[in-house]
C-alpha cells in the first residue's frame, strides 16, 4: 500500500487524540484505562504497526518515532499517577511535556514524509 500525505494527516489527528484523552483524565472529566497507555492498542502505536512499518518498519525515522511515542505515553502514565495520588497541578503542568514528545514525533513523521516526496 502506497503512503499519502492523508496517512500522515491520520497521524496528526490521532496525537491530537491522545492528548485530548489525557487532558481528560487530568481534569477529571474521564477515568484513565491501561489502553490510553499501551503502545499497541494506542490509536497512534496501532497506526504506526498497520500503516508505516508493513513497506517502512525497518527506516530509522519509523523506529524514532516509536521511540518517542513510548516515552510519550510512559511520561502520560506517570503524570495520571500523579493525579491520582493527589498532585493534581503538578500533572497538569507535564502536558508540556507531552507536548514536547509530540512535536517531537510530528517532526520525525514530517522528515519521513518528505524523504517519500509525499507532500
Amino acid at each position: 500500500m502506497a503512503l499519502s500525505s492523508f496517512d500522515f494527516q491520520q497521524a496528526r489527528v490521532k496525537q491530537v487524540l491522545f492528548k485530548s484523552r489525557l487532558r481528560s483524565v487530568l481534569y477529571g472529566v474521564r477515568d484513565a484505562d491501561d489502553t490510553l497507555f499501551s503502545l499497541h492498542e494506542s490509536p497512534l502505536g496501532q497506526w504506526l504497526d498497520t500503516v508505516l512499518k508493513p513497506n517502512h518498519g525497518a527506516r530509522p525515522e519509523v523506529q524514532e518515532a516509536e521511540r518517542l511515542l513510548q516515552q510519550q505515553l510512559r511520561a502520560g502514565r506517570e503524570l495520571t499517577t500523579r493525579y491520582q495520588r493527589g498532585q493534581i497541578e503538578e500533572a497538569r503542568a507535564g502536558l508540556d511535556q507531552i507536548n514536547v514528545y509530540a512535536d517531537q514525533i510530528d517532526a520525525v513523521l514530517l522528515g519521513l514524509q518528505r524523504s517519500l516526496d509525499l507532500n
